[in-house]
């Protein structure tokens, strides 16, 4: 029982952290996105805006709940 309760300790005071450049990726997403539109994949450089958009909303989000806890 105590081991659990020290695992648990440890877990519940460490601070907000996650793997990943999520800027990075968000700026990865939009060359290829630019570059599917000059050679006219419109569909795969909407998916690919869509998909940096929501990488950006997530990193925003996230580095707003790591600067109030």
């Amino acid at each position: 029982m105590a081991r659990t309760q020290a695992v648990f300790d440890t877990t519940a005071f460490a601070p907000l952290q996650f793997g990943g450049d999520l800027i990075g990726i968000a700026i990865a997403f939009l060359v290829l996105a630019e570059v599917a539109a000059v050679l006219g994949a419109s569909g795969v450089a909407g998916l690919s805006m869509r998909i940096a958009k929501w990488i950006v909303i997530v990193f925003v989000v996230l580095a707003i709940v790591s600067l109030l806890l």
